[in-house]
């Protein structure tokens, strides 16, 4: 039973058990919550701290039931980094779709130190390197928006 929970909350409702490209998928998920919960601060960070705690806790033994350093199925660390890329971002249809692709590109080159911390093991080498990239998507994010607005 508790390896079946962990898989369950690891794969994001099994959103990381689709045959093609689910951690894009998670992160839709992700946003899809940001757009849901955007406009209370304290729900949003709820879900953030809550998927986040949740993903450290079943990720690594979902690591171990798979049988495999973090498959493509666990999906929950997609979805707490793009919670992270949102943080207190205005939200819009060209915020969305720009921070959208700047976690993926953050998630998929892993810029320092999201290579080195990707290879401890279990649940921190899971998802530290998705938590990275939502905060390199939300720097780069809010400098852009900053500069956008200074000009």
């Amino acid at each position: 039973m508790r390896n079946k929970l962990s898989k369950f909350l690891a794969t994001f409702f099994y959103i990381g058990d689709l045959p093609f490209a689910p951690g894009s998928i998670a992160s839709i998920a992700g946003t899809l919550i940001y757009i849901i919960v955007y406009q209370n601060l304290v729900l949003y960070l709820f879900c953030l701290t809550a998927i986040t705690a949740i993903g450290f806790l079943v990720s690594g033994r979902a690591e171990k039931i798979v049988g495999q350093k973090d498959p493509t199925c666990i999906v929950i660390d997609e979805v707490a980094g793009m919670l992270i890329a949102f943080f207190m971002l205005p939200i819009s249809f060209s915020v969305l779709i720009t921070t959208f692709f700047l976690f993926r590109a953050f998630d998929m080159f892993k810029i320092y130190p999201a290579y080195k911390l990707e290879k401890y093991p279990g649940s921190v080498g899971v998802m530290m390197d998705d938590l990275i990239a939502g905060v390199y998507a939300n720097l780069v994010m809010h400098s852009a928006i900053y500069l956008i607005n200074k000009f």
